[in-house]
């Protein structure tokens, strides 16, 4: 593969943009030394380099694109729409278009409210909830690695610089599948927390407490004891059901923010949930105003309908059925290549089969970056970039062939790794973790 050019690109790029990039997941210290450095195309399941090397592509735009990288209908579309313009000085009738369809579509949501990213609709979110109850802490799931950039969440990591102690006091932790850590909180800090967030599934089930899950028990304790519920579904949504994960696990949250998946790679996310919460961001009721969410491309039209057209192709092609039953395959035909190899207990793909994860171990048996970095940068090799695993509608059994003989090789050189000693099979240096005090 050639790549110096790129390289010379992406060095110019730190020189200009902090991190050279806008988004720190997909920064240099994220992906192995070889990973492709700047991109400049891609269709399907596919992406292409600025030296012009292919990609069978799993990362799929941060997992925002799930029916695939530039889809014909859904540009189309779009496009149709920029001809009609894309702000506009009132709202929108494609906007009301929307609501109607998320409303109609999630039986959690009564409301809705529209933005462009993620941190902004969780941090909505979080406004409400102390508004609603008047309370000031946030509880989050320590398990579930990002809620928002902004500074009631990024003050709780190992990246506070810039946050005042004063912020990332007012944020608590709490486990997944731990009720025990939930009723601490509420007993530490009795009526004083707003809200509960969390994603409601990430690599396991909710457990069982009885006849009801984790996630019903949690809106129990919740609506008991005066706080809100929130359930982040950015990742969830639209891969573990149309619906979200929340309608599989039958709980009913307060508040639930989408985003990724929701507009196939166009920017647009939403915070939902009980008309009672929501309408405080509203300028019809006598109750101090919420000034929740106000964006001037808030409602930018190419998201709106970029969203409504992929609502109608998960529904019309069943996307989510394709995601998990290609999921399965993709595990399944992984995870026995790595017990052909007799490395199986080293390495593994596990999790949900929509949205599946990686688990490269040393020889320890302890989870391990460099193993984790080596495991990519063999399947780079390959031709597959696999920062992590999202699929799309586009990833078929072709797709699957080209990653299953990419593994075959990659998990040879993890083998050799194991015996010998990753440093002598890993170029540069292992990836790091995003949240960390120092470079």
């Amino acid at each position: 593969m050639k790549q110096k050019s790129a390289r010379e690109m992406q060095k110019r790029l730190h020189e200009l943009i902090p991190a050279g990039g806008h988004t720190y997941s997909k920064g240099d210290d994220q992906f192995p030394e070889i990973a492709p450095g700047l991109m400049v195309k891609a269709k399907g399941a596919y992406c292409w380099d600025a030296d012009g090397n292919k990609f069978l592509d799993y990362g799929m735009g941060l997992r925002a694109v799930a029916v695939g990288h530039a889809n014909d209908e859904i540009n189309e579309a779009v496009c149709k729409q920029i001809a009609l313009g894309t702000n506009y000085t009132r709202p929108s009738l494609i906007e009301l278009e929307l609501a109607e369809t998320i409303v109609d579509l999630i039986p959690s949501v009564e409301m809705v409210k529209f933005a462009k990213n993620g941190s902004d609709v969780t941090s909505g979110a979080i406004r409400l909830a102390r508004a609603y109850t008047g309370k000031k802490f946030i509880a989050v799931c320590a398990e579930h690695p990002f809620y928002s950039f902004n500074d009631w969440f990024i003050g709780s990591t190992a990246c506070n610089s810039g946050i005042p102690d004063e912020i990332s006091s007012l944020t608590l932790k709490f486990n997944y599948n731990n009720l025990q850590s939930v009723e601490d909180l509420f007993a530490k800090y009795s009526n004083q927390i707003a809200a509960f967030i969390l994603e409601p599934a990430k690599a396991v089930e909710p457990a069982m407490f009885g006849d009801k899950n984790f996630l019903q028990k949690l809106k129990e304790l919740c609506d008991k004891n005066g706080s809100l519920l929130i359930l982040d579904e950015m990742i969830s949504g639209f891969r573990f059901d149309l619906k979200g994960a929340q309608h599989i696990y039958n709980v009913d949250p307060h508040l639930t923010t989408f985003g990724k998946a929701t507009a196939n790679g166009f920017s647009f996310a939403f915070l939902a949930g009980k008309k009672e919460i929501m309408e405080l961001g509203g300028i019809y009721h006598d109750k101090p105003r919420v000034f929740l969410l106000s964006g001037t491309h808030g409602a930018e039209s190419t998201g709106l309908i970029a969203a409504i057209k992929n609502i109608e192709i998960f529904k019309r092609d069943n996307v989510v059925k394709h995601h998990w039953d290609y999921g399965k395959k993709f595990k399944d035909g992984i995870n026995a290549i790595a017990k052909q190899k007799g490395i199986d207990k080293n390495f593994a793909i596990t999790g949900f089969d929509c949205s599946p994860v990686v688990e490269a171990r040393n020889t320890e048996g302890a989870i391990d970056l460099s193993f984790l970095t080596l495991f990519s940068q063999e399947m780079i090799r390959g031709g597959v970039l696999i920062p992590w695993i999202a699929f799309s509608k586009s990833h078929s059994d072709e797709e699957l062939k080209i990653t299953l003989e990419a593994a075959e090789n990659a998990l040879t050189v993890y083998k050799v790794a194991l015996e010998n000693g990753v440093q002598k099979s890993l170029i540069g240096n292992a990836v790091k973790p995003v949240f960390r005090k120092f470079n």
